[in-house]
C-alpha cells in the first residue's frame, strides 16, 4: 500500500475531546496553590480552581499525541512541587513538571520498559506512588508490575532507578493503590485474580473457586528488592481498592470495595464490613445492588486521625465514610480500628475521579457530559441523615445480613458552583445557517440518559452587556477620557454626531457636562487625553486644547476641513481635505506646538494612525497615512526626518482604519509593533512595522464580512487588543496558552464604534455605538472561542435529523435498563407506596428508575432559535420499543409531502445481540413542522440501523439486506431488496442511483439501483474488513467514513467500474460479472487513511467560513470536533509534509510515543499531515523555530503565517 497519495488532507483539531479518564490534584507550580491535572484521550490539561470566582480556569493543554493511559501526583520529601507520573501507550514512563514562568510541561525522564500499543501484559494500566514519594509501581492487567524507586541526587534533580520486576504470570490485576505507611518500606496493595490453574483445569471446577486476593507488594529500600509480602482472599466481586492514611495520621490499610460492601483490610488488623445503603422509593429496584465506582480521600487539618472518605456509587450518590478509632487512656486515637461509619453524603454526577481542594471545593471529572465544581457547605456530620455501623454486618461476604436503605435528597452538604462545558459522549452532529449569519453553526447532540443535551456550537468570544441605552440621536463616533492621567477611571464618554457633539461625565449616574470646554455645535473627529491633565478635541475646523479651564484653538487653513485625525498623548496629526498632513507635538511646558512643514499626500486622506508612546521615549516614532489611491504610508516622527517616507505598501482596496498597536507575538517571544489596516472591502490585514527601519512585513489577511473595517486598540484582561468592526465585531488578540495571535468574532450585535471604557462598575470593559443606541460591555474569558447553548433532553440521543425546510430538529433518543414512564407512573400510582417514597426527584440530578432490560424511548422537536430554545413536543415510544434510526423522506407518491420515518427494535438486548422484531414508524409533520402525527408503522424482521430518503421513497437497511419501501395507506409497501453486505448495515448515503453502504465490519460496499429491472446490485467493495461507523459521500467516486478503532479513511472507486455501473442498462453484466474472493467485482482504493484517537460518529462535507472551501468536518465520541482540509496546491503539501517531519524529530511527543507510529496506529498514514503537530512550531523555543525554517528555506514569520492562514481560511 502506497504511502503517497494524490489527494492529501491537513489534520485540524476544533476542539479537543472532554473525557477525562483521570484527574490528579497537586501543587504543580511550586506555590501553595493546588492545580489539578486531567488526561482526556491525548491531552493533558492543566487547569487552576480559582476559589474567589468559583471558576476553574485552562492554564495550559497539551497534546502528547499517545493515549493517556493513568496519572499519578508526587512529591519528593522536603521538597514543595509536585511532578506527574504518566503512563501511556508508548511503552514508557514520563516524568515530567510544569514550568509556570514559561507555562509549559518538561519532560524528565523517559524510561523505555516494553512495547508500545495498549496490550495486556505491558505495563501501563495502573499506576500508584509512594504518599512520600520514594517509589512508584506500574503494573499491566496481567503478569507484569515495575517498581521505579525515585530520589534527588547531589545537584537536587530528580532521579529514577533502574526498573524492579514483581511479575507473576497468570494473575489479573483489578485494582492497585499504595499504602500510607509513613516512612516505613513502600507497600503497594492490589486486588488480583490468579486463574493458572483455570487454565489447566477442563472440569470447570477451578474456575468455581477462583478467588480474589488482597496483595501487598513491599520495596526493600535497602535491599533494592520487591518482595510479595502478603495476601488474603476478600470478596470476590471487590474491584476499587482505597489507600488508608497511615503513620501518624491513621491505621493504614486500605478500603476493598465489592457489589453492596465495603470492607477495610490490612495485615495486622481485623477485617471491618459495612453494606452500601440502597435506595428507597417506588420506582426503586428494592434488591438492586450498588458498587462503588470513585471515591477521594481527605485529611483534615489539625488533628490527628481526622479524616474521611467520600465514595461514589454507580448511581452517582456519594457516601461518606469514616472510621473510628480505639483510643488510649488519655483520649488519643491507638492506631487500631474500631468500626466503620458510613452514611449517604449528597448526590453528584457520576464521576471518572474526584478532586477535594484544601479551599473548600470539589471538583468532579464526570463519566459523561459536564463537569461539575461544587463548594462544600458543610460536612454533613451534624445532619439528621441515618449512619449505618460496620457494628451491625458480618465480615464474611458470604454471611446474609439485611440490607440498609436512605432516601435520596437534593444536594445539602455542596453547592454547585461552575458546570464545566463538556461534550463527551457526542453522538451526532449537524453543519447549518438557521441564524442567517456570515458562518453555519454546530448542532450536536451529546451525553447520557436524563443529562444529555441538545447543544448548539457558534465560534466567537462570550460578551457580558452591562449597560444598552437609548441615545437623542444617531452618534457617529464615541470617546472616554480620563482628566488627569493618574486616574483611574474615565471621567467622561464624548459623543459625535453629525451636528454636535455630547460629553457626559461617568459617576454614580451618568449626566451631560456642559462646562467641559469641549465645543459642542461641531461634530469630534478625535479626542484624547495629552499630557498630564490636558484634553485634545479635533474637530472638521480645527484642534481645541483645554487645559486648566484655559483653551487654546488652532484653527485649518481658509476653505480647507480636516478630514481625519490621530493622537496620542504627545502626539497630534490631522490630515486636510487639500491632502496635507499637520503635525503636532507637545512642548516641554504641555502646550502644543506645529511642526514647520506639511507634508504632501498624492491623494484624499481616508485615516491616520498615531501608536501609543513607548516606555521612557518622548514620541511615538511613525505616523501611519491611508489614501484613497489604495496605499497606506508609514511617516517618520524624528527631530531629524520628521515626515519622511519611510515605507509604502500597495492595498486591494482603500484603507478605511489604521491602527499602530504593540501586541505580544509568539514568533519573537516579546512584543512587536503591528499595524492594523481595515479596508473597505471587509478585509482585516496584520503587518510587522519594523521598530527602526519603518518597514512593513509579513502581512496576514482576514476577512471580516461585507462592510468596511474600523479598527480600535482594547484592552481585555490586562492584553492589548484590536477590535475590528464590519458587520459583526470581532477581536484580534495572542491566544493566553499559545500567544499566536487569533482574530475571533464576538457573539454580539454589530456595532459601528468602539472604545476602551473603565469605571467602578466595570474596570475593564468597551464601548460600543450601535444605530440609536450606546452599549458598555466586557469580555471574560479570551481562548474559549466556541459558545455552546443548550437545550436538555429526555434519554440518550441516538440521531439528529434536521427539518429540510424550517429551523427545526429531531431526535430519536432511547435508554436501555430504564424504565419506561408509562411503567414509573403504574408504580408511583400503587395503592400500596408509603408517602415518603412516592418523591419524585429531578431526574437529571438523580437518573431514572433502572429495569432490567426494559427501554424508555422517545422522539423530540427541538426548536433551537427561539429565545430559550425549547423542545416543542415529545412522542414515548411504547411496548418496549427503541428508536434506532431515523430520517426525512418526501414520497413521490404522496405528491412530495416529507414524512419523518423512524426505525425501532423491539425488546433489543445489546450484547449477545437479540431482538423480537422491528418496526417503521411513520409520523406527519404539522404546524410547519413544529408537530408529529402519527401514520401508522409496519413491523419489519430486524431493528433497521440506517434509513435514507432515495428517489422519492426510502432505503431501509435490515441487517445484511438493503430494501426500498414506499408510503402505503396502511403500511410500508416493499418494493425492492438485496443482500448487499455481509454482518449488518449500519450507514447509508447516496448521490443519483449510486447507494454508499457502511457495513459494521466489512467497510463499505457501492450499490447502484437500476430502476427498469428495479435492482440493487453491489459493484464494488472494500480490501481490509473496516468497522463502520459513519460515512460521507465527499465526491461521486469518493467515501470518506470512520471505524471503531478510531481511524479516517478515503476510499474511491476505480474509474472503469463507476463508469460500467452508470451504463444505462438492466445491470445485467453487473450481475453475471465475476466475483473476485468472494466480493463484488472491483475494489476500492485507498486514498487517505489517518489514526484519531477518537471514534467518529459523524462525518460532513461543509464550508465553516465565508467564502472558504469546502472541508470533511467529523465529530468523535468523546466530543472531540476535528476538520480535514484538503490542499490546494502539491507546493503547499510538500511544505507542510517537510515540516511536520522536522517537528517529529524537533519536537518528539511528550509522553514517548513515536508520532509516526501512532498516526498509523492499525495502518500506514496515507495523504494526510497532522496539523495539530505542525501549530506546535508555535511553541517552540527561538532557536529551534530558527534552525528548522533554515532547513525549509524560509523566514520563521513566512511558516509562521501558512499555519494560521491555513486554520482562518477554512477553519475556526
Amino acid at each position: 500500500m502506497a504511502t503517497t497519495s494524490n489527494m492529501f488532507l491537513y489534520s485540524l483539531t476544533v476542539q479537543p475531546p472532554t473525557n477525562v479518564t483521570q484527574a490528579v490534584l497537586g501543587q504543580f507550580a511550586g506555590t501553595r496553590e493546588q492545580l489539578i491535572i486531567t488526561g482526556a484521550g491525548s491531552q493533558l490539561s492543566l487547569l487552576r480552581p480559582d476559589p474567589s470566582q468559583g471558576k476553574v480556569i485552562t492554564l495550559l493543554s497539551h497534546d502528547v499525541f499517545g493515549i493517556i493511559r493513568s496519572l499519578a501526583a508526587f512529591r519528593l520529601a522536603g521538597s514543595n512541587k509536585d511532578y506527574l507520573i504518566i503512563a501511556s501507550d508508548s511503552g514508557r514512563i514520563t516524568i515530567i513538571e510544569y514550568l509556570p514562568a514559561q507555562n509549559r510541561f518538561q519532560r524528565l525522564h523517559l524510561e523505555t520498559f516494553g512495547k508500545s500499543g495498549v496490550r495486556r501484559v505491558i505495563p501501563g494500566e495502573y499506576l500508584a506512588c509512594d504518599p512520600k514519594g520514594r517509589a512508584c509501581l506500574i503494573a499491566s492487567t496481567e503478569k507484569n508490575k515495575l517498581v521505579y524507586v525515585l530520589n534527588r541526587n547531589s545537584q537536587a534533580e530528580l532521579t529514577i532507578s533502574s526498573p524492579l520486576e514483581a511479575h507473576k504470570p497468570g494473575v489479573l490485576v483489578i485494582s492497585m493503590v499504595a499504602l500510607d505507611v509513613g516512612y516505613s518500606n513502600p507497600v503497594f496493595a492490589a486486588l488480583e485474580i490468579d486463574y493458572s490453574e483455570v487454565d489447566q483445569d477442563s472440569t470447570g471446577q477451578a474456575m468455581e473457586e477462583l478467588d480474589t486476593q488482597l496483595v501487598y507488594y513491599e520495596l526493600d529500600l535497602g535491599l533494592n528488592h520487591v518482595v510479595r509480602k502478603w495476601s488474603d482472599p476478600v470478596d470476590p466481586t471487590a474491584s476499587i481498592l482505597f489507600q488508608v492514611p497511615g503513620g501518624n495520621d491513621g491505621p493504614s490499610g486500605v478500603l476493598v470495595c465489592g457489589e453492596e460492601n465495603i470492607t477495610y483490610r490490612h495485615s495486622n488488623q481485623e477485617a471491618f464490613r459495612v453494606a452500601i445503603p440502597r435506595r428507597r422509593g417506588a420506582t426503586e429496584d428494592p434488591n438492586r445492588k450498588r458498587t462503588i465506582v470513585s471515591g477521594i480521600m481527605h485529611k483534615l487539618k489539625g488533628n490527628t486521625g481526622a479524616f474521611f472518605f467520600l465514595l461514589q456509587t454507580d448511581d452517582g450518590d456519594l457516601f461518606k465514610l469514616s472510621i473510628d478509632m480505639i483510643e488510649d487512656e488519655e483520649g488519643n486515637p491507638t492506631g487500631e480500628v474500631k468500626r466503620l461509619k458510613v452514611k449517604y453524603f449528597d448526590t453528584v454526577p457520576v464521576a471518572s475521579s474526584l478532586c477535594i481542594l484544601k479551599s473548600g471545593f470539589l471538583y468532579v471529572a464526570t463519566q459523561f457530559g459536564n463537569y461539575s465544581f461544587y463548594q462544600f457547605e458543610k460536612l454533613g456530620d451534624d445532619d439528621e441523615e441515618l449512619e449505618f455501623y460496620s457494628d451491625d454486618f458480618p465480615v464474611d461476604p458470604k454471611a446474609s445480613y439485611e440490607p440498609v436503605y436512605f432516601h435520596p435528597r437534593p444536594t445539602e452538604n455542596l453547592a454547585l458552583v461552575e458546570s464545566i462545558p463538556a461534550m463527551n459522549p457526542l453522538l451526532d452532529c449537524k453543519v447549518a445557517n438557521l441564524t442567517g449569519e456570515d458562518a453555519p453553526q454546530l448542532y450536536t447532540i451529546c451525553g447520557n440518559g436524563p443529562r444529555s443535551s441538545f447543544r448548539m456550537l457558534k465560534h466567537g468570544l462570550e460578551v457580558n452587556e452591562i449597560v444598552a441605552s437609548e441615545l437623542p440621536g444617531i452618534p457617529s463616533a464615541v470617546w472616554t477620557l480620563k482628566l488627569n492621567r493618574s486616574e483611574q477611571y474615565d471621567a467622561y464618554i464624548v459623543l459625535s454626531f453629525t451636528n454636535g457633539t455630547l460629553v457626559l461625565s461617568i459617576g454614580e449616574t451618568v449626566e451631560e457636562v456642559s462646562d467641559s470646554g469641549f465645543l459642542t455645535s461641531v461634530p469630534t473627529l478625535a479626542a484624547q487625553l495629552l499630557g498630564d491633565d490636558g484634553l485634545i478635541q479635533v474637530h472638521p475646523k480645527g484642534i481645541r486644547h483645554i487645559r486648566n479651564g484655559n483653551v487654546n484653538e488652532w484653527a485649518a487653513p481658509q476653505h480647507r476641513s480636516i478630514v481625519a485625525a490621530t493622537a496620542n498623548a504627545h502626539q497630534v496629526a490631522v490630515a486636510l481635505s487639500s491632502g496635507e498632513i499637520v503635525y503636532f507635538e507637545m512642548d516641554a511646558d504641555g502646550s502644543l506646538a506645529e511642526y514647520d512643514e506639511k507634508k504632501e499626500m498624492f491623494g484624499t486622506v481616508t485615516c491616520l494612525s498615531l501608536g501609543d508612546v513607548p516606555e521612557g521615549r518622548l514620541r511615538s516614532s511613525f505616523l501611519a497615512v491611508g489614501c484613497d489611491d489604495c496605499t497606506v504610508r508609514i511617516l517618520s516622527l524624528d527631530p531629524e526626518s520628521t515626515l519622511e517616507n519611510k515605507s509604502v505598501q500597495a492595498l486591494t482596496a482603500a484603507p478605511t482604519s489604521l491602527a499602530i498597536i504593540a501586541m505580544e507575538d509568539s514568533s519573537s517571544g516579546g512584543s512587536t509593533l503591528y499595524l492594523h489596516i481595515g479596508l473597505h472591502s471587509g478585509v482585516y490585514l496584520r503587518t510587522v512595522l519594523d521598530e527602526i527601519t519603518g518597514e512593513l512585513t509579513d502581512t496576514r489577511q482576514k476577512f471580516l464580512g461585507p462592510k468596511e473595517v474600523r479598527l480600535f486598540q482594547v484592552t481585555v484582561q490586562g492584553k492589548t487588543c484590536v477590535l475590528g468592526l464590519s458587520s459583526r465585531p470581532w477581536l484580534g488578540y495572542a491566544d493566553p496558552i499559545t500567544k499566536g495571535f487569533v482574530v475571533t468574532p464576538l457573539n454580539y450585535v454589530d456595532l459601528e464604534w468602539g472604545w476602551n471604557f473603565s469605571s467602578e462598575q466595570c474596570e475593564e470593559g468597551i464601548v460600543g455605538i450601535q444605530g440609536q443606541s450606546l452599549r458598555i460591555f466586557n469580555i471574560d474569558r479570551l481562548g474559549e472561542t466556541l459558545i455552546q447553548k443548550s437545550i436538555p433532553l429526555t434519554y440518550t440521543p441516538k440521531k439528529l435529523v434536521k427539518h429540510p425546510d424550517q429551523p427545526l430538529f429531531y431526535t430519536i433518543e432511547a435508554d436501555n435498563n430504564t424504565l419506561p414512564p408509562e411503567l414509573r407512573a403504574q408504580l408511583l400510582a400503587d395503592p400500596a407506596v408509603v408517602n415518603g417514597d412516592s418523591r419524585v426527584l429531578p431526574p437529571e440530578d438523580f437518573g431514572y428508575p433502572k429495569g432490567t432490560r426494559r427501554w424508555a424511548s422517545c422522539i423530540n422537536v427541538i426548536d433551537p432559535l427561539s429565545e430559550e430554545g425549547q423542545v416543542l413536543q415529545t412522542i414515548d415510544l411504547e411496548n418496549n420499543e427503541a428508536a434506532v434510526s431515523a430520517a426525512i423522506v418526501s414520497f413521490a407518491s404522496q405528491d412530495n409531502e416529507s414524512f419523518l420515518v423512524v426505525g425501532t427494535g423491539k425488546d433489543m438486548v445489546v450484547n449477545p445481540r437479540s431482538f423480537s422484531e422491528g418496526y417503521l414508524h411513520i409520523y406527519r409533520f404539522m404546524e410547519g413542522g413544529r408537530e408529529l402525527e402519527f401514520i401508522h408503522k409496519t413491523k419489519i424482521e430486524e431493528p433497521p440501523l440506517a434509513l435514507l430518503a432515495f428517489q422519492g421513497r426510502v432505503l431501509v437497511a435490515v441487517g445484511t439486506s438493503l430494501r426500498i419501501y414506499d408510503l402505503g395507506m396502511r403500511q410500508m409497501l416493499r418494493k425492492s431488496q438485496a443482500e448487499v453486505a455481509t454482518q449488518q448495515i449500519v450507514s447509508l448515503n447516496t448521490q443519483g442511483s449510486r447507494i454508499i453502504v457502511g457495513d459494521v465490519q466489512q467497510g463499505v460496499t457501492y450499490v447502484v439501483y437500476k430502476p427498469a429491472s428495479n435492482k440493487l446490485i453491489p459493484f464494488v467493495d472494500d480490501t481490509i474488513a473496516r468497522w463502520t461507523t459513519c460515512t460521507a459521500m465527499v465526491d461521486y467516486e469518493s467515501v470518506a467514513g470512520g471505524d471503531k478503532f478510531g481511524n479516517m479513511f478515503i476510499v474511491r472507486c476505480p474509474e472503469k467500474a463507476s463508469e460500467e455501473a452508470d451504463e444505462e442498462q438492466s445491470g445485467l453484466h453487473l450481475i453475471n460479472a465475476r466475483d473476485y474472493l468472494h466480493g463484488t467485482p472491483h475494489r476500492v482504493s485507498l486514498m487517505c487513511h489517518f489514526y484519531t484517537q477518537d471514534i467518529p460518529t459523524s462525518i460532513t462535507k461543509t464550508s465553516l467560513v465565508v467564502g472558504g472551501q469546502e472541508i470533511l468536518l467529523w465529530s468523535g465520541i468523546m466530543g472531540t470536533i476535528g476538520v480535514f482540509i484538503p490542499f490546494v496546491s502539491r507546493e503547499d503539501a510538500d511544505f507542510f509534509q517537510n515540516l511536520e517531519q522536522h517537528l517529529r524529530t524537533e519536537d518528539p511527543p511528550l509522553a514517548g510515543r513515536d508520532h509516526l507510529m501512532y498516526r498509523g496506529y492499525y495502518a500506514p498514514v496515507k495523504g494526510v499531515i497532522d496539523g495539530d503537530l505542525c501549530e506546535r512550531y508555535n511553541l517552540l523555543p527561538n532557536d529551534k523555530k530558527q534552525m528548522i525554517a533554515g532547513e525549509l528555506d524560509r523566514s520563521v514569520r513566512e511558516i509562521e503565517r501558512k499555519i494560521s492562514d491555513i486554520r482562518t481560511r477554512s477553519a475556526f
